[in-house]
This record gives C-alpha cells, sequence and structure tokens, in this order.
C-alpha cells in the first residue's frame, strides 16, 4: 500500500512511512469536557476514525490515543457554578462525549489518557524544559520562553509579530516576552492543584497533550491530527515543547501533522451569539448517526464544511438508497470479499483520505447490485456491507434503517400497529375488499408510513 497524507508542517503530500513498520502511533487532542460537544468537535473524530481504520486494514498494529481534558478553568467554572465536583462535573461529560461519538459509529480509541491521570509527566516535561533553558519560575507560574526555540513558528508560518497578536496572551508582569506562554500556574484553595516543585498548581493546557504523547506513545510519533484552528497556538506550542523537553532538541516530536478544514452552519460560523450553535446530542435527536457521519465525509477533510439541513437530508436519501439495496442481505461484513470497487475505495481513501470519492464507490456498487441477480446479488451486497465499513457506514439491518424515527416525534404509530395494518391490509386484498386496503395505505401515508408490495411481502419505512 502507498498511502499519501497531507502534512501540514511541510504543506504537501507526502507518501506516509511508519517510524516502525509494524507499528503505527497516533494522537488526536481531544475534548475539554465541560458541556455537550458541538458538531464542529465531531469532524476531526470522523475523519480520524476513517483513517485509523484505513491504517487498521494495513498495518499489523495501531496505537491511537484521543486524550480527554479534565483540568481546565472552563471546567472549574461550570462545575462551582453548578455546585459539584470537577472530577464529577468531567467525568459525566467525557461519558457523554463517548456516547455521543459511539452514536456516529466511531471506533473507540487505543489509548484514552485523562490530563488529571498524568500530572506527573507533565512536571517531568516542565523540568527538564527548565533544565535544557526553554523555561523558567516566575511568581509561582513556570513559563515556555519561546526566544529560546529558533524554530518556533514553523507549523503555522507565522512571523513572531503576527503570532503575538493572533495568541491573545495576557501580558502579565511575571513575562519575560508577551508570546511566553504558561506551563504551570498556581492554584488557589478553591481550584484543583498537585503539588509541584513550583507549589500546588495546575498545568497549562499545552503541556497536557505533548506530556501525554511522550509518556504513552513515545518521543516520536508518526501523526497528530486535529483542527485546522488548533495549528496555533495549541499545536505550535506543543512542537516547542515536544522537541524543546529533550537536550538537543533535535529529535522531530511529531512527523506527520494532520488538520480538518472549518464547520460552517448553513454559510456562517457556528456561534452561541448567532444561534446556530448545534450539539451533536441535540442532532441524535432528529437524525440517525449514520446520517450525520455520512454528511460530514461528504467534503475532503481538509476542505471547509458546510453542514445544514439540506446536507443531512441529501445524506439521509443517499444512506436510503444505499439500504434499500441491502434488502435481505447479511449484516455480518465478509472479510474475504473481493472485487474490483473494494480496490477503488481504498486507492481514494489511501489518495489523502478522499472521501467523497470513496462514497461515490458505494453507490456505484448499489447500481451494480439493482443490476445483479440470484448469487451475484448476494456476493455484491456483500461487497458494499464491506466497502461501508471502511466508512463507518451500512452497518445496520435494513429494515431497522427503515424504520427509524426522531427521538421528539410522537403521537405516531407504533411498529406493532403498523404491522397490524399491514396484515389487515393483506386480509382485505386477499377477500378482494380493495376500498379497505386502499383506506389502510392511505392511513398510514398520512402517518408518514409508506408501503412497498413486492413478491416477498409488504416492507414498510418512515419518511
Amino acid at each position: 500500500m502507498t498511502l499519501y497524507l497531507h502534512n501540514t508542517l511541510t504543506q504537501q503530500k507526502e507518501i506516509f512511512t511508519p517510524l516502525n513498520p509494524n507499528q503505527v502511533t497516533m494522537y488526536v487532542c481531544g475534548p475539554t469536557v465541560y458541556n455537550f460537544v458541538h458538531i464542529g468537535n465531531a469532524r476531526p473524530v470522523v475523519v480520524f476514525d476513517t483513517l485509523f481504520r484505513l491504517l487498521q486494514r494495513h498495518f499489523p498494529k495501531v496505537i491511537y490515543a484521543r486524550n480527554v481534558t479534565d483540568v481546565d478553568d472552563k471546567i472549574n467554572a461550570a462545575a462551582k457554578a453548578n455546585n459539584e465536583s470537577i472530577r464529577d462535573f468531567a467525568e459525566r461529560y467525557a461519558i457523554a462525549y463517548r456516547e455521543d461519538m459511539g452514536n456516529l459509529n466511531n471506533l473507540p480509541p487505543t489509548l484514552e489518557p485523562y490530563a488529571t491521570d498524568n500530572i506527573d509527566a507533565m512536571i517531568d516535561q516542565i523540568q527538564a524544559l527548565i533544565k535544557n533553558g526553554h523555561a523558567y519560575e516566575a511568581e509561582g507560574h513556570v513559563l515556555f520562553q519561546v526566544s529560546t526555540d529558533s524554530q518556533y513558528g514553523k507549523l503555522s508560518k507565522r512571523n513572531m509579530d503576527d503570532m503575538i497578536a493572533g495568541a491573545r496572551v495576557e501580558v502579565a508582569p511575571y513575562k519575560k516576552e508577551p508570546a511566553d506562554f504558561v506551563l504551570w500556574k498556581p492554584s488557589s484553595d478553591d481550584l484543583p492543584g498537585w503539588d509541584s516543585p513550583w507549589g500546588r498548581g495546575r498545568p497549562g493546557w499545552h503541556i497536557e497533550c505533548s506530556a501525554m504523547i511522550s509518556k504513552h506513545l513515545g518521543k516520536t510519533i508518526d501523526i497528530h491530527g486535529g483542527g485546522m484552528d488548533l495549528i496555533f497556538p495549541h499545536h505550535e506550542n506543543e512542537i516547542a515543547q515536544g522537541t524543546c523537553c529533550h537536550e538537543h532538541g533535535q529529535e522531530a516530536f511529531v512527523r506527520y501533522w494532520m488538520h480538518n478544514g472549518y464547520l460552517n452552519i448553513d454559510g456562517e460560523k457556528m456561534s452561541k451569539s448567532l444561534g446556530n450553535f448545534r450539539t451533536v446530542r441535540d442532532l441524535l435527536q432528529e437524525w440517525p448517526g449514520e446520517v450525520i457521519r455520512y454528511a460530514l465525509l461528504t467534503a475532503h477533510y481538509r476542505k471547509p464544511l458546510d453542514f445544514s439541513g439540506d446536507l443531512l437530508a441529501n445524506a439521509k436519501s443517499s444512506l436510503d438508497r444505499l439500504y434499500n439495496t441491502l434488502r435481505e442481505s447479511p449484516l455480518a461484513v465478509d472479510g474475504n470479499v473481493r472485487h474490483p470497487q473494494l480496490d477503488e475505495l481504498e486507492k481514494h481513501l489511501q489518495d489523502d483520505l478522499a472521501t467523497p470519492q470513496a462514497l461515490a464507490v458505494l453507490h456505484a456498487l448499489a447500481g451494480e447490485i439493482n443490476k445483479a441477480q440470484g448469487d451475484e446479488k448476494i456476493r455484491l451486497q456483500k461487497t458494499l456491507r464491506k466497502a461501508g465499513d471502511c466508512l463507518g457506514l451500512l452497518n445496520q439491518d435494513s429494515e431497522a434503517w427503515f424504520k427509524w424515527q426522531p427521538a421528539g416525534k410522537t403521537g405516531g404509530l407504533s411498529d406493532a400497529e403498523i404491522d397490524a395494518l399491514i396484515v389487515e391490509r393483506n386480509d382485505a386484498k386477499k377477500a378482494k375488499n380493495f376500498g379497505r386496503a386502499d383506506e389502510i395505505r392511505k392511513q398510514l401515508k398520512e402517518q408518514g408510513i409508506v408501503l412497498e408490495d413486492s413478491k416477498d411481502g409488504t416492507r414498510w419505512t418512515r419518511e
């Protein structure tokens, strides 16, 4: 396999070659758990889950780490306002995050390190930075001195003046230079804190990820992913910490940096002030998780994505067509299936995760299925299941898919009531009471239930 990935560091597509041919290491920035996550947070999870699946198909071992930031000023404030312990508060939203991401058909990562379980690694890395002349203590704080790193800015391609302006840094009196950023800060009695050589305190945001990478994955990892909004300052600071903590600062921290594009809502940036802020949890009340996942895959991961009701409706229609071709097909994925279209799908994914083209392969297979008969149709259905699995799609029973309805919808007919009406309709047709049969079809149609008669019986679908 030749896999091409776009490296933000070099700003070009490169052939991916892992440091160890038998093991790939990948780290993706996870959530800060103080609320339900919005749909923008879900895009990198779906993107890198798709990459995780691809890597697993072609390498003996893949270690995929996605952290949980459970110490943060926003968490502290929200827990206090909620009269709840910080640990309980953060864990509640960490559980919700895993549930929401699971409902989008994402595989769990190999490792899910919590920031508060890795304070020792952060203290060790800060001490190394001080020893190597890249950090200093001031008034209970420890700060990274940006001017000591000659490579600072190589990821974001910004000059120092731009970085100072863009970082929105607080020019505190204890800073030697405006761009210096906090590695450790003191904690008052009402805030979470840990003992350290600099007094009781807590870590800065940036040190968390670089320290957890070093502890769990090693000095140098293959892939680091996240949203484009993290390039500066977070990932820029990670590189500084992850390289300068070593004695000579010569070892690479990350070999391939990958970033997904921004997500807009109906053409505008998502924000609470505009009233277009959508959480994944709310969307899951209105749409199947697979629809949301499909929608997130319709644009190339590095491109902006305009997330809208029309996009979701189109994704639902596309999945309806695919699931319709899988009626009566085996649910399990057959790993022994071979087909040229599977090779085509892999070729697209190996070209820097070209998911729009990969989705087109699914529909090409569906077209073949609609023309096939007998054993050939069954073989193609198995092929489509396998192709869908590569993208985290088409893992449901078709009948269950077509019977899904929004959680908030009330007053409709239950599955049992619909099935009873279909039995009554069939009996009416047998008795040549076609008027009654038509009445039942109309009654169901008014309830959003569409009937499909075939030689195998009558199927129904919720609109």
